[in-house]
């Protein structure tokens, strides 16, 4: 049985907006109301003027997250519920890779399966060096959706997207760097701080071009061929004509940090 007080938390800090995954009986699965959940939080995030960065983390010392709850397969995995719960999968992912705000996923410990997914979505990933990565998709006899590789193989290589999901494998966080899966690794007391750290040096640049620059990494990487090059052309452009870049030219020469208002 799942426990009960499973949840996704949110909370903010100045300019960063904290979403962690808390089921730590369980090593942080998400249930299907955790997958449920993710979307309307991350939707809190990207209206809340005052949040420039979105930072995912699991509770505690053990874990990002083990995955989905494998105490609900027997009612989620099995024929309609399987595809339905697999839209509840997508629906999250989707929404995070939708988000036009920075995400970083802060990863220690166990970081399987659907949460293995959930930290590609994200545009970074800090790391702990006692983090491990696996999808042990094979070895449950699950189907790995295509829509969910797409995002994969924007981290990684295809051999190595394939070798992870036929074989299993659990990796390291060394291995993991190597392969893209992280971004960062850092010592596990230093974490925290790290993943702070980079999250404000973004918080303090200018919105505006750090959403134009993010749509296009990411349609370029996954829609070269048919990526909305007027509509990304019209984001970069849009900030030519911000206040915010104004305030970068005076900032320059008076010789000071720019304040950035996202306008």
């Amino acid at each position: 049985m799942a426990n009960a007080d499973a949840a996704l938390h949110i909370r903010s800090e100045g300019p960063i907006q904290w979403i962690t995954i808390d089921n730590q009986n369980r090593l942080n699965a998400f249930t299907r109301d955790m997958w449920q959940a993710l979307p309307s939080l991350l939707h809190a995030a990207e209206t809340d003027p005052a949040c420039r960065v979105v930072i995912i983390t699991g509770a505690g010392e053990k874990a990002f997250s083990a995955g989905a709850d494998i105490s609900e397969f027997a009612g989620n995995r099995t024929g309609d519920a399987a595809r339905a719960y697999d839209e509840i999968n997508d629906a999250a992912y989707t929404a995070l890779m939708a988000c036009t705000k920075p995400t970083i996923a802060m990863v220690r410990g166990y970081c399987f399966g659907g949460a293995c997914e959930l930290a590609v979505c994200c545009d970074l990933r800090v790391v702990a060096d006692d983090a491990t990565f696996s999808v042990p998709s094979a070895k449950l006899s699950l189907g790995y959706n295509p829509r969910w590789i797409r995002p994969m193989l924007s981290v990684m290589s295809p051999a190595k997207a394939k070798e992870m999901l036929f074989t299993g494998r659990r990796y390291g966080a060394a291995d993991a760097l190597q392969m893209g899966l992280a971004s960062i690794v850092v010592a596990v007391p230093a974490l925290l701080t790290e993943t702070v750290k980079l999250a404000s040096e973004i918080a303090a640049n200018a919105p505006l071009s750090i959403r134009a620059a993010k749509a296009a990494v990411d349609q370029l990487s996954t829609n070269p061929e048919s990526a909305d090059m007027a509509a990304l052309e019209a984001l970069a452009a849009a900030c030519f004509s911000s206040d915010d870049y104004k305030e970068g030219q005076r900032a320059f020469l008076e010789k000071r940090k720019p304040v950035f208002k996202g306008n």
